[in-house]
């Protein structure tokens, strides 16, 4: 495994020379956009050395399901909205 950028610039003390892995010689993503499990795979790309952005990564949201939040009489349940009533 190669050099991360980190232990590059502990090492030189300058960017300037640091030459990434190939781009496509690790494992794409299909973990979403925000999600805990795409930060977690970014934060290990980034301490192997490794490009953020692998060319395969999942570029889109489609087949995922939202959460979405339960309704109260047609209104959100929030503590803020006035006719918020706890159950």
């Amino acid at each position: 495994m190669g050099m991360s950028i980190h232990q590059y610039l502990l090492k030189s003390g300058r960017e300037e020379g640091f030459e990434i892995e190939d781009a496509t010689n690790f494992a794409p993503t299909d973990a979403p956009a925000g999600s805990p499990e795409k930060i977690e795979m970014l934060r290990q790309r980034v301490a192997r050395g490794l490009p953020l952005w692998h060319p395969n990564d999942r570029v889109d949201m489609n087949g995922l399901t939202a959460a979405i939040e339960p309704r109260n009489n047609g209104r959100h349940n929030n503590p803020s909205n006035k006719s918020y009533q706890k159950e």
